[in-house]
């Protein structure tokens, strides 16, 4: 059999920081594409964060997604499965359990600020697995103030039932094409375009057309699962070119929509 079209199914290896004395540990690896990791858990807390590609991580039922500018997080002893659909270059951040504490005690996803991407980068260009260093020892402790600084998000794409919002999100969810601008929203809602770009940010911690491309994102990767031709797929969702649609995908994922198509193809045929 051809050994590109061979599923991965792993169980997570033991990882060597449970003695270390270090209060952060960072693993970094390249996954293979149709990558599985059968359900486990960890003593520490686990920040998974992804370079290039897309991860899916599923936490009690729960999935979550993780583009490039966001991270999950998982407190210690959660047990979680997760899979890649294409190869992903990912790194973890493992904290000792007295310090996860300071971050959420469920899993959440996290935005990555710039210091924290430099710091991380850092440690990976000095080959340094663990805060081993009094300097290194601040730099972790300011790995973890930036996390703190930023407001844990539940989902990739979050829902609220705020009265402003609910109708807006309702019908882009039944026809994510919509291409109503938020002003005509406004209009819709009796509201002002002020008033709704505050509640967006306020409620939904990003603004309407950040939310509204989370949504076509999602929307495609199941149309793409389904086999829908790229054009296709960029019609259906309502942009005006597929060069618009692909730039993106591309973005979000780190890979472009034919190849993802092409990946879970494979995987059907395997």
């Amino acid at each position: 059999m051809d050994q590109e079209l061979v599923t991965e199914v792993l169980e997570r290896y033991p990882l060597p920081f449970e003695t270390s004395a270090s209060d952060i540990y960072l693993h970094r690896e390249d996954i293979a594409a149709d990558t599985t990791f059968l359900p486990h858990s960890h003593s520490w807390g686990q920040l998974n964060v992804v370079e290039q590609g897309v991860i899916e991580i599923n936490v009690d039922g729960r999935p979550f997604l993780s583009p490039p500018q966001y991270a999950i997080w998982i407190p210690p002893l959660v047990e979680h499965t997760s899979y890649s659909r294409q190869k992903v270059s990912y790194r973890a951040l493992y904290l000792r359990p007295e310090l996860s504490e300071r971050l959420p005690g469920a899993a959440c996803m996290i935005r990555l600020s710039g210091v924290f991407r430099a710091i991380m980068e850092d440690f990976a260009d000095r080959q340094q697995q663990y805060a081993s260093t009094p300097e290194d020892h601040r730099l972790a402790m300011v790995l973890v103030d930036q996390l703190l600084r930023e407001e844990p998000m539940a989902a990739y794409l979050p829902h609220s039932d705020e009265p402003l919002l609910r109708p807006i999100i309702t019908a882009l969810q039944q026809d994510p094409a919509d291409k109503r601008t938020l002003a005509q929203w406004a209009a819709q809602v009796y509201s002002t375009e002020r008033t709704l770009t505050r509640h967006f940010h306020r409620h939904l911690g990003m603004s309407f057309s950040d939310w509204r491309q989370r949504l076509r994102f999602l929307e495609a990767l199941g149309m793409l699962r389904r086999g829908m031709r790229v054009n296709q797929v960029a019609l259906e969702l309502g942009y005006s070119s597929p060069s618009a649609f692909i730039t993106m995908f591309t973005r979000l994922s780190g890979s472009t929509p034919e190849q993802y198509r092409r990946q879970r193809h494979r995987q059907g045929g395997a």
